[in-house]
């Protein structure tokens, strides 16, 4: 191994983590411009990931040793699958009730992006991290203070501004690290 690999593989990996805080930052100000399209959005994928988990449940039947744990797998499949159905044909109607989930996983990444500060607090821009967390927390309360009459905006508005600040946050860190990086090789 050459004695400059891991480091251009950090420069490497820094690069494609600038690429990704770019997209991020693109699809946030999408989400913002088209709130609702974004949260139907939304809910269409997440009618669409329960669908796939019936398909799965249903598959995994046929595993079944007996014909009793084959029917209870097959029928928790197919509810799986009416479930993801009826989510995805009634999209503007599951915003409600993702809206309260939202608010839960941005708190819960506000909470998740604190604690990762203190695992690489001594890198360059680790402070942003903290920065991110502390809206995160913010943004999740504003969407359960605001439930469930502001479901059909607020998720996609407050899902974008997280992008937003999730993309600004790794792009400035991203950034530090290539720069530390490079320094060091200097």
């Amino acid at each position: 191994m050459k004695e400059n690999e891991p480091k251009d593989m950090l420069k490497s990996a820094a690069r494609f983590s600038i690429g990704v805080s770019i997209l991020m930052i693109v699809l946030g100000f999408l989400a913002i411009v088209m709130p609702m399209t974004t949260g139907i959005a939304i809910s269409i994928l997440f009618g669409w990931i329960i669908i796939v988990s019936g398909i799965m449940h249903i598959g995994y039947a046929f595993t079944a040793s007996g014909a009793g744990s084959f029917i209870w797998r097959l029928l928790i499949g197919v509810l799986y699958v009416a479930g993801g159905l009826y989510l995805l044909f009634n999209a503007p109607l599951t915003l409600g009730s993702l809206t309260l989930a939202v608010a839960v996983v941005f708190i819960m990444e506000g909470v998740f992006e604190i604690i990762a500060y203190f695992q690489v607090r001594e890198f360059p821009g680790s402070g942003w991290l903290v920065f991110d967390g502390i809206t995160a927390i913010v943004l999740g309360a504003l969407i359960a203070y605001q439930w469930p009459s502001s479901s059909a905006w607020a998720i996609g508005t407050l899902v974008g501004v997280n992008l937003l600040f999730s993309g600004f946050t790794q792009l400035f860190f991203s950034v530090g690290v290539k720069r530390a990086i490079s320094a060091a090789a200097h």
